[in-house]
This record gives C-alpha cells, structure tokens and sequence, in this order.
C-alpha cells in the first residue's frame, strides 16, 4: 500500500497500531512516520498549487531588498578604497587585505547562518545576519585606519555572508516547480542593481560627501530586518520538515488569503495533485551526506560554480576602478564612470538568464556562460596592448557573461539538497564564493606590485573555463522539477 509516496510493506492493516505484527510501539513508530510523510506531501503540494500572490512578490522585495544591499557593499569598498590609498598611504597588498578580510568574515558567517537556518527557522537567522551586516557598515563609517576598518569590514561579513544563503533557499522554497528559475532569479536580480547603484553612488557621493557615506548608505538594512519577521510567514516546507504542521498551514492560510483578495485561486491542492508532487521517501540527510555519495558530486559541481563566480566578480568589481587609477592613471570621475559601466553589463547579464535558464536549462546555459566569461577575461591579454577605454568594454563584457552564468547558482544550488540541509548546503558552496573572493584580491594586489597584471587575468580566466567544465560534465538538469524531486538523491 503506498500513502503519500511512502511504501508499507505487507498487507494493508499489518502497519497501523492494534492489528497483529510486532509490538505496539513499534506499529506507532511506524504509524506516526507515514503519517507525517504524508501531512509533510500535503503541505508540499499545496505550496506547489499556490497561484502567485501578493504576498509572493512582498517577500522578494523585502529580502531582494536585503540582497540589494549586499550587492551595494561589495563596490561601496572599491569606490573608497581609491580614496583610502592616498589618505592612508596604503600598499597594493594592504588594499587586498583589507577586501579579503570582508570575505573572510562572509565565509564564516555563511556556515555559521546557514547551519542555525536549518535548525531554527529561515526568517529568524535573515533578520539577524541583515541586522549584523547592517551594524558592521555603520562602524566602518567610523574607522579611522586600516586596523579598525579591517575589524568593522569582519563583522560586517559575517551578516552579509548568512544572509545570501539564507535568503536564497527561503524564496526558493516559496517558488512552484513552473518558471521557478524566473521567479528566483527576478528577486536575484536586485543584487547586480545594489553593484550599480553603488557604482551610480560612488560616482557623487565619494567625490563630495566623502567615502564614509557610502557605509552610512549601508547601514539602511536594518529597517529590512525588523519588515522580515512583522511581514512574512516562515517557509512552509521548512516548518513541515520539522514536523510544524498546523504552523505550516496558518503560513499557508496567509497566502491564500492574499490569493482571494486579489481574486485568484487559493484554495488547497486537491488530492490528485498532492501524490503527484510527492518526492521518494529517503533517510534523514545530515551536513556529512554532502560530502559523500550520491551528494558528492553535486556539492563538487556547485562549489566549482561558487568559487568561479566570486573569483572572477571579486577581479572585475573590487580591484578594477584601483587599476584605472593606479596603472592606467586616469582620474577618479573616469575611473568610478567605467566601473559604472561593468556594473551596467551584469544587470544586463542576469536580466537574460532570469528570462533563458528555465528555457535553455540549468545546465547549458551556464556552461556557455561560463566559456563566454573566460574569453572575455583573456581578450586585454590576447589583444594587448590596450586602453583603458577598450579594457573597461572587456572586463563589462566579462562580468555580463559571468552574472549571466553565477547568478543561476541562486536558483540551481537549494534545487540539489534535500530540505533538512538545504540551507546547510547553499551555505558550504556560497563559502566558496567568499573563499574565491579572499584569494583573487590578494591575488591581484600581488600581481600588480609585480607588474604582472595580466598574469592575473589569464588565472581569471581559467577558473571561468574550468567552471564551464565542471557543470558541463558532471552537473544534472532540474529544471520543471519540484524542490523535492529535484533534490532526490540519485539512485
């Protein structure tokens, strides 16, 4: 007999409580596990049969908002830090330590969030990493050397680097299998607007308010904080993971009553479409199941994408408006408008693939992506020389291509991990990108006081080609499949 997905062997009485077989509380164990299994599918395929509502789309502005603020943060350090050069007298290598030591902290604070998110909730550990990064951007306003800011920047990375796993599987557990790539990544594409913005920013506010403003802008989040938990309800599938069934349900409830008030359809999955989104049952999986079979390989794939995503943004967006200044000796209006521009193509960039990853599939449009990034990365070495006009068009070309391909990571990576996990798993490949962001800086900085830039790109573009390799090889297709299907172990 088969009850939401789960399979009772032996006769049809033989599992329930009172009708022969082994001991009583054995039968209620047995009783109470398919019983969940099957309130657990319920809630599931009711999440699936959801209409998009009002409520859908105040959850991507409210944590797309967050978002936005983390894409701010990344360029708000590389408009002052030209600022910071001549005001400090800082060295190449001290510019790229004080960007590393931001990732640093971004990568201890997305294992740390994303372990706490599986065990206590989505929105609860969001408004805290939100609050935190928030208070460390006020503090580096207030730095008065490069030891202080350093300290500011560390514990302004711990809440940056929970909130981007966090938030990622939070709206990625709202969204329905049907065009789940667009609805994700139309919330993701808040965070190339925060790099424009900032650059937008840079541009007046650095030259005339000074570089502490642009940290004063990025304090703002905390107002975000507090909207998260008056405004949204808790994931439905995490709650029903944890067996918080009536909680899962008065979260629904809130849905479909933004359903009905806009008129459409809220009403329950009917039982037909409960069984038919359905996952296998599995065994409970652990942050050790990541790191081995069947899991193995996703994780390889997904850490390979992760690491070439934040190595070759932290190439393009961290060091580049300090090597206009500093090797091609422009000026800073000029400098700052040509990082405006790269900013520009990754807007671009993941505005194509929020409209082609759920028609081309996961797979192949990363892989391109990813080959067409790494050319782009080698062009100012295969065409050199070159000027500081027509290498500002490559390395815009390069970051285009490159969102064009990382940013479906947001939507491809809690696709491959069951839900006890998921955010775990978001968290250990998103380390990735914040481990890539450490080593590239201090990479370029070396590099640079060598005078051996271009040495730098063509290692850029390597990690680009290899992330192509990667997912080209080994990686799986999960585009049209529910969370809970596509994040099936492989049997």
């Amino acid at each position: 007999m088969s009850t939401s997905g789960t399979e009772i062997t032996g006769s049809g009485m033989d599992g329930l409580p009172g009708h022969g077989g082994s001991s009583g509380a054995a039968h209620d164990s047995v009783w109470r596990t398919t019983t969940e299994q099957s309130e657990a599918a319920r809630i599931v395929a009711e999440v699936e049969a959801l209409p998009l509502t009002p409520l859908h789309r105040l959850a991507r502005v409210i944590v797309g908002s967050a978002t936005f603020f983390d894409g701010f943060d990344v360029l708000a350090i590389a408009a002052a830090m030209p600022v910071l050069i001549k005001l400090w007298s800082l060295s190449p290598e001290q510019v790229g330590l004080i960007i590393s030591i931001g990732y640093l902290g971004q990568l201890i604070g997305s294992l740390c969030f994303s372990h706490l998110a599986d065990k206590f909730g989505r929105l609860r550990c969001a408004s805290l990493s939100v609050a935190l990064f928030a208070l460390g951007s006020l503090a580096c306003a207030f730095a008065g050397s490069p030891m202080s800011l350093m300290a500011y920047r560390f514990i302004q990375g711990l809440g940056l680097g929970g909130e981007l796993p966090v938030a990622a599987t939070y709206i990625n557990e709202l969204a329905k299998s049907e065009h789940r790539g667009r609805f994700v990544l139309f919330y993701e594409l808040i965070f190339p607007i925060g790099l424009f913005a900032a650059s937008l920013a840079g541009m007046w506010v650095v030259p005339h308010l000074g570089w502490q403003t642009m940290f004063f802008l990025g304090a703002l989040p905390a107002l975000i904080a507090l909207c998260m938990r008056r405004f949204l309800p808790e994931s439905p599938r995490w709650l029903a993971s944890k067996g918080r069934f009536h909680e899962a349900d008065a979260a629904l409830e809130r849905f479909r009553k933004y359903a009905r008030a806009a008129g459409a359809n809220g009403q329950p999955a009917s039982l037909e479409t409960r069984h038919k989104t359905v996952a296998r049952q599995e065994p409970p999986a652990t942050w050790q199941s990541l790191f081995r079979p069947p899991l193995l390989r996703r994780t390889f794939v997904l850490v390979s994408l992760w690491f070439a995503g934040g190595f070759v943004t932290a190439g393009v967006t961290s060091w580049m408006p300090t090597i206009y200044r500093e090797v091609f000796h422009i000026d800073l209006a000029t400098a700052l408008k040509y990082g405006t521009y790269t900013s520009l193509a990754g807007i671009v960039g993941s505005a194509m693939c929020a409209l082609a990853i759920d028609r081309f599939g996961r797979r192949l449009w990363m892989t391109m992506t990813w080959i067409c990034a790494g050319f782009a990365m080698l062009a100012p070495v295969l065409f050199a020389p070159m000027t500081p006009a027509t290498t500002a068009f490559c390395m815009s070309l390069a970051f285009g291509f490159t969102a064009a391909a990382f940013i479906g990571c947001y939507v491809y990576t809690p696709e491959l991990y069951p839900t006890g996990i998921r955010t775990f798993g978001v968290g250990v490949s998103s380390a990735m990108l914040r481990l890539a962001s450490i080593i590239c800086p201090s990479m370029i900085g070396w590099f640079v006081a060598r005078g051996s830039l271009s040495t730098s790109y063509v290692v850029i573009a390597g990690v680009a080609f290899a992330a192509a390799l990667a997912v080209g090889l080994f990686g799986e297709e999960t585009t049209g499949r529910t969370l809970e299907d596509a994040s099936s172990t492989p049997q």
